[in-house]
This record gives C-alpha cells, sequence and structure tokens, in this order.
C-alpha cells in the first residue's frame, strides 16, 4: 500500500505562515486525488483542501484565499502552504491520498498526521 508521511507542522502566531509536506511512498501505484484534512480537539475531521493528479484545486470556504495545495508528482509529495494563520486553524493536520494498485483496486489511506497550533 502507499505509506504517507508528513511533516512540517509546529507552532506559529497569528498572522504567520507553515508549511506542510506528505511524502507518499510505495512502487507500482498510481495516485489520484490528494487531500488535507484537519481535526481540532473535540471536533470532527474536516476536509481542507484537495489536489487531483493533474493539478486541479478546491479549498474549504475557511481556508480560501490564505492556504494553498499543491504537488510534485515526480516526487510523490504534497504540500500545503498556510499563510494568515488564525487560532481556528489549530488542529492536527492528516494528508490522504487515493491510489489505485497495479491490478487496479482503488484505495484510500491516511498519514499520521502533524499539530499545528496558532497562538493569539
Amino acid at each position: 500500500q502507499v505509506q504517507l508521511v508528513e511533516s512540517g507542522g509546529g507552532l506559529v502566531q497569528a498572522g504567520g505562515s507553515l508549511r506542510l509536506s506528505c511524502a507518499a511512498s510505495g512502487s507500482g501505484f498510481s495516485i489520484n486525488d490528494m487531500n488535507w484534512y484537519r481535526q481540532a480537539p473535540g471536533k470532527q475531521r474536516i476536509l481542507v483542501a484537495t489536489i487531483s493528479s493533474s493539478g486541479s484545486t478546491t479549498y474549504a470556504d475557511s481556508v480560501k484565499g490564505r492556504f494553498t495545495v499543491s504537488r510534485d508528482n515526480a516526487k510523490n509529495t504534497m504540500y500545503l502552504q498556510m499563510n494568515s494563520l488564525k487560532p481556528e486553524d489549530t488542529a492536527v493536520y492528516y494528508c490522504n491520498a487515493r491510489y489505485r494498485t497495479p491490478l487496479g483496486y482503488l484505495y484510500d489511506n491516511w498519514g499520521q498526521g502533524t499539530q499545528v497550533t496558532v497562538s493569539s
């Protein structure tokens, strides 16, 4: 299966920036959509941004204009550039990928998450 590893989280002051990375590993797989989700304490996990294999992107209304998702297909890596961070962006951020196996089966997998904390 495809393994996903996030990095880049941390503590930042409101108005600051962070860049998250999600590296996918595994041979013979074709990765389709990749997504960033986040889960704040006591709340449900929500979709933040999606990027297709062709580079089309969608965003949650709460992050539009502040976050930018991108991917480097050659490196099997997705990024989330987060600018103008707010305390309400504090959450664990998870990478998710949908991929197809060499036999054509479609699966989803998740990373372990990376903590983002924005102080006011």
